[in-house]
């Protein structure tokens, strides 16, 4: 039962529109294997999403969506955005367009693409949102996600952080998600909720 639990969060609604969308803006715009932001920014920019959010409550879409569109307009201006994607010309838009697709994994379709660069000029902000929102990318992205958020959400701390030394960790459970193909037999969670590192956060066993 605490595994279906644990998994429900990350499965909902809300975590889907806010964390997994988070995830999804930072491997869109920087790629950054085989984990595109850290702890920290996860935080920090899952709080903005989440800013006068009430679930149930009346105008809680429509905030929601005035928050993405704040969020992804800020995350655009930032200096290591600029700095990656500097001013690019509407004759230059393609290599924008490519770039941000090849961070995701390839998954738009050459139509999609080809859209996308047309529409270069409503603004930058408009296509990595397009990115972002793309399905093919919300299904390639699930697995790594997942396995990111037991770290994130149980450790509250960065896959390579002491007391692991690489991505190793990681790598091993996410290979085993896809081995498995379900979070269930691969006992993925199960790991997480019953490890020392997760108990001890809660004092002395």
């Amino acid at each position: 039962m605490r595994v279906e639990t644990s998994a429900a969060f990350f499965l909902s609604i809300e975590f889907q529109e806010t964390g997994y969308f988070v995830y999804r803006t930072y491997r869109a715009a920087y790629g950054r294997t085989p984990v595109p932001l850290t702890f920290e920014e996860f935080v920090r920019d899952v709080r903005r999403l989440n800013e006068g959010v009430i679930v149930g409550q009346l105008g809680a879409p429509d905030r929601l969506e005035a928050n993405k569109q704040a969020f992804v307009e800020e995350f655009i201006n930032r200096r290591e955005f600029t700095d990656r994607y500097p001013f690019i010309r509407p004759d230059e838009a393609a290599n924008f367009v490519d770039s941000l697709n090849a961070n995701a994994g390839g998954v738009l379709s050459q139509a999609e693409r080809d859209a996308l660069v047309a529409q270069y000029t409503n603004g930058r902000k408009l296509i990595l949102r397009r990115v972002v929102e793309d399905e093919d990318f919300k299904r390639l992205a699930f697995d790594q996600a997942f396995v990111l958020s037991q770290y994130f959400g149980y450790l509250r701390r960065n896959p390579s952080d002491a007391p692991d030394t690489s991505f190793d960790g990681y790598d091993y459970w996410l290979a085993k998600l896809r081995q498995f193909g379900d979070f269930r037999r691969a006992e993925l969670v199960k790991a997480f909720i019953t490890s020392g590192e997760y108990r001890r956060r809660f004092g002395p066993q």
